[in-house]
């Protein structure tokens, strides 16, 4: 097969998404809106079954887009994989968590070893799951190689092209955001290319595979560790008396050398919790040395949640009353605002240390529908003016657009703001 058929092949024909959450599904979506024929995998049946009944489960994916790729016949979704034969595409889109602190590749490797057996000649393959430098290249591809019989470069293309969904931003969407595109050899970055050129605006085609993987995990730790550090300005200012919003702001209003990040109360989602101690295990793995910047980030903002439940034991103190007994509403159990992605969430461990001291917890969040591990600790609320009025104190986790904050200010005893969204004397902000 010739370079320009194969690069055709790619950027066209049968594509399979293995994974179905917050990036392969809006992956899925998107290729199928562009032509294509789309086969949707993931191992959760019941999410095969919501997809396939037309009901979508992520905010960036409506219902309505969902169903009219269903009814032209371009997407599918499915739990057998069996229905993955015969893909010229095949885009890895798994979640990649950790266990005991350690990177787990456990759904990486089984979706390589699921595609080897469907992989034939001229087909490409492109992680976009966040991983540590190497994965791509020393781990699926010889589970492909092995699985298929087949070598990657000589007869089929592998590549790397890290996600870059942010769940609820309208502007930058998987369509608007440039795309890191990468391949283990010229022509597996030609096809990966070809592939997502007609997928979004703009690819951003790099060196290496290697290259790739740690591009992702650069921007995810930048994130990380300036969050940290805002994070523990707003500890130490409010101990000095003095109010870090504002400090940030003021300093926002250069112009250039400054890049504003703001305190809340702890990080959540798959990103910032995980992606950057992936880079710090592969330097401490690779080179015997530490990542000292990840560690203190991960340290500090790890512990935001206990500061959180400090300020709340104190502003109750200082109005003589206790945390055990108290009725405390949570606003937001998402880890970030217009999202029903609470992954990581720090409302998970704020509830846990609330519910540990006595306090009868509720929580409104009208994004997050699925089961969340907070589930069990705290009951399910509506911010009523009578629910916001009940509270002995409301803590604003996360600022949904959705919420009623000139209700929460008239009827609220006590708030503790983490995000800056309120004012108002009953009012204190992390």
């Amino acid at each position: 097969m010739s370079a320009g058929a194969e690069e055709t092949r790619s950027a066209g024909g049968r594509v399979v998404v293995v994974g179905l959450g917050y990036v392969g599904l809006p992956l899925a979506v998107r290729a199928a809106q562009t032509g294509r024929r789309v086969v949707g995998f993931d191992v959760d049946e019941d999410r095969v079954k919501s997809l396939s009944a037309g009901e979508s489960y992520i905010e960036d994916v409506p219902s309505e887009a969902l169903g009219a790729v269903l009814d032209s016949g371009r997407f599918r979704a499915t739990s057998a994989p069996r229905d993955l034969a015969g893909f010229d595409v095949a885009l890895i889109a798994v979640p990649t968590p950790l266990r005991e602190g350690l990177p787990d590749l456990d759904y990486i490797e089984g979706a390589a070893r699921t595609l080897a057996r469907f992989l034939r000649p001229g087909a490409t393959v492109v992680v976009e799951s966040t991983t540590y430098p190497g994965t791509t290249e020393d781990l699926v591809g010889p589970i492909l190689e092995d699985g298929s019989g087949l070598v990657a470069g000589a007869d089929f293309h592998l590549g790397y092209s890290p996600e870059r969904i942010d769940p609820g931003n309208a502007e930058w969407t998987l369509a608007t955001t440039p795309k890191i595109v990468a391949g283990i050899d010229a022509a597996s970055l030609a096809a990966v290319r070809a592939f997502y050129d007609t997928v979004v605006d703009t690819t951003v085609p790099v060196s290496s595979t290697r290259s790739a993987e740690l591009a992702k995990l650069v921007e995810n730790t930048f994130r990380h560790v300036n969050i940290a550090l805002v994070n523990e300005l707003a500890m130490f200012a409010g101990g000095l008396g003095i109010d870090v919003w504002e400090a940030i702001d003021a300093a926002a209003t250069k112009p250039y050398g400054f890049m504003r990040f703001t305190p809340g109360p702890g990080v959540g989602g798959h990103c910032l919790p995980i992606d950057p101690s992936y880079l710090s295990w592969h330097v401490e793995r690779e080179l015997g040395q530490s990542f000292r910047f990840v560690e203190l980030a991960n340290d500090i903002n790890g512990h935001m949640p206990d500061y959180v439940v400090q300020r709340i034991t104190a502003a109750l103190n200082a109005r003589r009353q206790t945390v055990n007994g108290s009725r405390i509403l949570l606003l937001g159990l998402a880890y970030k605002k217009n999202t029903g992605d609470a992954r990581e969430s720090p409302a998970v461990r704020i509830a846990q240390l609330l519910a540990g001291m006595g306090a009868e917890l509720r929580g409104v969040d009208p994004h997050v529908v699925e089961p969340t591990p907070v589930d069990g600790l705290v009951r399910r609320a509506e911010a009523t003016p009578e629910e916001l009025a009940g509270a002995t104190a409301v803590v604003l986790l996360t600022d949904h657009d959705r919420f009623d904050y000139d209700a929460v200010v008239e009827h609220a005893r006590l708030v503790l703001d983490c995000r800056r969204r309120v004012t108002g004397p009953q009012v204190e902000h992390l």
